[in-house]
């Protein structure tokens, strides 16, 4: 991975010192360049969940893509710059009051080296949603201009929750801190054309 092009590629200036305010800049500023899309699925391209093809699709070729290729190099970049990242496995909510499968979303992980007690829920792959990483072991909510974000827990998930203005908390996703790897989300990913495909009337 070519360090100097990805930061080019997401139009950013800023510190790469492996430290909170910099996993802040670089998710603001992944989020406002690389756009979410999953042309790839619609147009039956196949999609490769590794660093190389990843970055070559994203980087070289200006394209986005959904949350395990955004995420998934994300992470890689993160590794790069010297944080510990550790992908992880969610659900999404949905309209039925319950969540999606596992592996319905990836997101991620951080911890910087200069505060290992202080854990980081980053994600530049799940469209309309926080901005700004989020404190992991933090009770209080965490207020994001007009949004306000917590991080609760429920049995054996986390749930991240979205509030808009004084409206009711809705849950996002439900995740676990089990760490994974490409290989884990391969299945779903394999899924996926077929759901895409299914939802076209």
């Amino acid at each position: 991975m070519e360090i100097n092009q990805y930061l080019q590629r997401i139009n950013y200036q800023g510190p790469v010192s492996p430290t909170a305010e910099t996993l802040r800049q670089l998710q603001v500023a992944h989020l406002q360049s690389v756009p979410f899309e999953n042309l790839s699925i619609h147009a039956k391209e196949p999609i490769i969940l590794n660093d190389e093809a990843l970055f070559e699709k994203i980087v070289t070729g200006r394209r986005g893509g959904f949350c395990y290729e955004l995420n998934g190099l994300f992470a890689a970049l993160l590794r790069k710059l010297g944080f510990k990242v550790e992908m992880l496995s969610a659900g999404v909510s949905n309209n039925q009051n319950g969540f999606g499968p596992d592996f319905d979303h990836m997101t991620l992980l951080v911890t910087a080296p200069d505060s290992p007690d202080e854990r980081w829920l980053a994600d530049v792959g799940f469209g309309d949603s926080f901005l700004e990483p989020l404190r992991l072991d933090f009770e209080r909510e965490q207020v994001q201009g007009e949004r306000a974000y917590k991080i609760i827990e429920a049995e054996s998930h986390l749930i991240m929750m979205q509030r808009e203005g004084n409206d009711e908390w809705k849950a996002q996703y439900r995740f676990t801190q089990c760490p994974y790897e490409y290989a884990d989300y391969a299945a779903m990913c394999r899924f996926r054309p077929y759901a895409a495909a299914s939802s076209v009337p």
